[in-house]
């Protein structure tokens, strides 16, 4: 498929699904064999919610997004958001995003995510022929802060 003809396919397919899954409470999607979930980012300029479908893949406790957006010649706006903005949400599940860039970590990520996604090899090369170098994130689960105990309240006067 050529890159203009990939091009609105590519792009409504997306956001087709976004409605499938909205309608059907994410039970549904146009990915099946694939495991996508909806990765919820906050604007980096704007902070508002953002929600975005995305192929994902475990590797221990970590859970890796690769920010491929089908090898074009641009990052997907969710990464910006979540380098700047690195409290994520993935499956309703909550994360802190931190983008890998460990060469030997690059390298055994790329294994996996090809071994997931076969596709993610044409990505990189379309996006290397554009100048560009796909970024790996990885989703580390976010760890509950302690509650500060509250002062103890003042009896009122009478």
């Amino acid at each position: 498929m050529t890159r203009v003809a990939k091009t609105p396919a590519w792009r409504a397919t997306w956001v087709l699904d976004r409605i499938v899954r909205k309608l059907t409470n994410g039970r549904v999607t146009l990915a099946p064999g694939l495991p996508t979930a909806v990765l919820e980012t906050r604007g980096a300029r704007t902070g508002r919610l953002r929600q975005t479908p995305v192929i994902y893949f475990h590797d221990g406790s970590v859970v890796t997004v690769i920010a491929s957006q089908a090898g074009y010649p641009g990052n997907p706006a969710w990464y910006y958001n979540a380098r700047a903005k690195p409290a994520v949400r993935l499956g309703g599940d909550e994360f802190e995003a931190r983008i890998v860039d460990a060469p030997d970590e690059l390298i055994r990520l790329w294994r996996l995510a090809d071994k997931v996604f076969p596709g993610f090899s044409r990505y990189r090369a379309d996006a290397a022929e554009a100048g560009r170098t796909i970024p790996i994130v990885q989703l580390h689960p976010a760890t509950a802060l302690p509650v500060a105990s509250s002062p103890p309240r003042q009896a009122s006067p009478r």
